[in-house]
């Protein structure tokens, strides 16, 4: 009997309307424009207007377009992974809440909170629902609000975050394409350098807490730049030799849109060149859990069916891994 594989069968991003550029964050912090391209890459993000407007509404919009694109009824999903740090709430998951409003009905549904790794986690978990047999249709969707949890008095981080979500299908196969293979890896030492301190249950929230600003994201550039460059290349290049990869037979690096130096890094350790990274970190900046889907979703009409496809990411935590990809199928 052939092995059953994971594969993505669709893909659907959402970004908001608002774009922050460099040239507003240069009246509200002390900042330009050629520091922040030069040191990131980064031009412009997208922010999350509104009251009550949570990671949900850009999660579900996703979701929904991606059910359409599709041709796929929601009562046919199993199973809804919802990837963020930026739940709607503490408690009932995002997940449930996305699942509620496209009307997955028959589906349980969960959140996965592993940072900037997130969607590789959630992509990695989903599939082996897949690959058992148990279920036929898995949404992984890696959504983020980080505007929420971002101070735009502190240039080292409003600089570089924005707001977004992608989703894909996950679907069963017997060809040679799909989830081929994955690496994951955490330390949880590294919590003291990327973190958002106060807000769960070792800091609830007080007016303390709220004066000191603790509840937003704080990084140790330097340190988080320094394990970042080294984890998510070694990594993407281990996954490639354990799978006897050349530079030439990778069509694609997907890495996370932290940083383009990262990107750069990663991508000269793997020895591909730059016409075979996708990157759009320039127009959304570093969107945590949604960089992943929505280079796919940008970059969906220029894959085509069996390309090798490098997975790549570092998160808070520090979380990081990589996942082998083959596309499932050519532009539609």
């Amino acid at each position: 009997m052939a092995n059953i594989r994971a594969a993505i069968t669709g893909v659907q991003g959402y970004v908001p309307d608002y774009v922050l550029t460099n040239k507003e964050l240069e009246t509200i912090v002390e900042t330009s424009d050629e520091w922040i391209t030069s040191r990131t890459g980064i031009k412009e993000r997208r922010i999350l207007k509104g009251e009550g407007q949570g990671t949900s509404v850009m999660a579900t919009a996703a979701a929904k377009g991606l059910l359409e694109k599709t041709g796929t009824n929601p009562e046919d999903i199993d199973l809804v992974i919802c990837a963020t740090v930026t739940p709607d709430m503490v408690f009932p998951a995002t997940a449930n809440l996305i699942s509620a409003e496209i009307g997955a009905v028959n589906a349980f549904s969960y959140d996965i909170g592993a940072a900037c790794s997130g969607f590789l986690y959630a992509l990695t978990t989903g599939s082996q629902f897949i690959e058992t047999g148990k279920y036929k249709k898995v949404l992984v969707i890696g959504a983020d609000k980080m505007s929420s949890i971002i101070d735009y008095t502190d240039r080292t981080t409003c600089i570089i975050f924005g707001d977004g979500a992608g989703a894909v299908l996950l679907e069963p196969t017997t060809d040679e394409v799909g989830i081929m293979d994955s690496i994951h890896k955490s330390d949880g030492k590294g919590a003291e350098f990327l973190n958002m301190k106060a807000g769960g249950s070792k800091y609830p929230a007080t007016v303390e807490t709220v004066t000191a600003k603790e509840h937003y994201a704080r990084q140790d550039g330097a340190t988080v730049f320094k394990f970042a460059v080294t984890n998510m290349a070694d990594y993407a290049a281990k996954i490639m030799e354990r799978n006897d990869l050349t530079s030439e037979s990778v069509d694609w690096l997907v890495a996370h849109q932290a940083n383009k130096r990262i990107i750069d890094a990663t991508a000269q350790r793997m020895g591909i060149t730059d016409d075979k990274v996708m990157m759009n970190i320039a127009r959304y900046g570093n969107t945590t859990s949604g960089t992943i889907p929505l280079l796919l979703w940008d970059y969906e009409s220029q894959l085509k069916k069996g390309d090798n496809l490098i997975l790549a990411a570092f998160g808070g935590g520090f979380t990081w891994g990589a996942i082998y990809l083959k596309w499932a199928y050519d532009p539609k």
